[in-house]
């Protein structure tokens, strides 16, 4: 099979969407895992797909009893470096996507992690770099990228070009389907909405 299609992990936050906008993949895969905030992730990707044009697949796995922190509303575990933190996520995520992906003839993956995400050691450069050798050493070889890495979600948004009404479909909130308003996605949500002077 030819593998010429790009896809994004398309979690329906302010950075999958803007990268979606700015670099315009075929393919946005968006995963419901267990976190408490899925069906309003979903219900974002999903609109940001509609208007982008882009082929949309909604993968439902229950990993629920695995997780940790905000994301599944317990506390987290000691190793925790946030409380967001989500043991293995951003591998979890990638692979899953990645078994979806490789029946839709694709050969690379976007994800939308930015500079500030090296908060957790899954968010780094480095961690993008390996997995995406372990990946293509199997069928597909299919690549795995991070094309905003070394952005802030401020210059993924200004670089993007991405208005703002598309934007704002995002759902930031960690532990609910409507915004909290306290966790740290509503918090940078906030502060980018700020940083950018959108009311």
């Amino acid at each position: 099979m030819q593998r010429n299609k790009k896809a994004i992990l398309l979690s329906g936050g302010m950075d999958s969407i803007a990268l979606a906008y700015w670099l315009r993949p075929e393919v946005a895969i968006t995963l419901d895992y267990g976190q408490r905030a899925a069906e309003a992730e979903i219900a974002a990707a999903t609109r940001v797909a509609r208007i982008l044009g882009m082929e949309h697949y909604v993968l439902r796995i229950d990993c629920s009893s695995l997780g940790s922190g905000d994301l599944v509303g317990s506390e987290p575990i000691s190793d925790a470096p946030i409380t967001e933190w989500w043991p293995y996520r951003n591998q979890m995520l990638v692979t899953l996507a990645l078994m979806k992906a490789i029946q839709l003839g694709v050969g690379e993956l976007m994800v939308g992690s930015v500079k500030t995400d090296a908060q957790h050691l899954d968010g780094t450069p480095e961690f993008y770099e390996q997995l995406s050798k372990l990946v293509s050493m199997q069928e597909g070889e299919i690549k795995v990228t991070a094309p905003a890495i070394g952005l802030t979600t401020v210059e993924l948004v200004q670089k993007a070009g991405i208005p703002d009404r598309i934007l704002m479909y995002a759902h930031s909130c960690h532990t609910s389907n409507f915004p909290c308003g306290r966790c740290h996605g509503c918090n940078k949500y906030m502060y980018v909405k700020e940083q950018l002077g959108i009311l």
